[in-house]
Parts: structure tokens; sequence; C-alpha cells
């Protein structure tokens, strides 16, 4: 029953305060760090691809200002997205795969 208090004629009720003991949380499981041949994969991803961007980049600046005249160097930088761009992209399913086998490796053996 709340506790009345009689002030001026008039009855209140203090709320009780209920408190509630909650559980602690499971600690959440550290994430499995990643593996050398990851960390160079993704490294070699971001190189490659960034590369290419910066080709792509350079290829659109020599045909606006005229210098691109399909010679010598530019002959590199043309051809270094036609091959960097698809290298990239199946490093990165490489990648991909590593890291999905890696994880359902840990959750198996945290299954256990």
């Amino acid at each position: 029953m709340p506790d009345k208090d009689t002030g001026g004629g008039r009855t209140y009720c203090r709320p009780r305060i209920l408190m509630v003991v909650a559980k602690k949380p499971a600690p959440a499981p550290k994430p499995e760090p990643q593996t050398r041949a990851e960390r160079v994969l993704g490294f070699m991803v971001v190189a490659i691809i960034g590369l290419s961007i910066i080709a792509i980049a350079g290829i659109l600046i020599g045909y606006a200002t005229k210098a691109n005249n399909g010679a010598g160097f530019w002959q590199i930088i043309d051809l270094l997205p036609g091959i960097g761009l698809p290298i990239g992209f199946i490093l990165l399913i490489v990648l991909l795969v590593l890291t999905f086998v890696r994880r359902s490796r840990a959750a198996k053996g945290a299954g256990k």
C-alpha cells in the first residue's frame, strides 16, 4: 500500500520506486583479427583500383587539354584501367571468400 501523506485535508499517494535488477549482458565475443593474407589482399585491392581511378582521371584530363595523343606514356595510362579494374575486382572477390571462410570457421568453433 502506498504511503499516504495528508496535507490540507487532501490525501496524496506517493508512488513507490520499483527497482528492477537487470542481468548483465553477456560480453560480446572479440572479433577474430585479420590474417596477413587478408590485409595484403585488402591493400592490393585498394592500390590497384585507386591507381586505375587515377589513370581514368588522367585520361579525362589529357583528352580535355588535348595532351593525350596516344603515344608513349599515354599508351600505358590508356591501358591501365582496362587491366587494373578487372584484376582489382577479382582480388576483391578472393578477399570476400577468404573473409567468409574465416568467419564461418570461427562461428563453428564458437558453437562447440
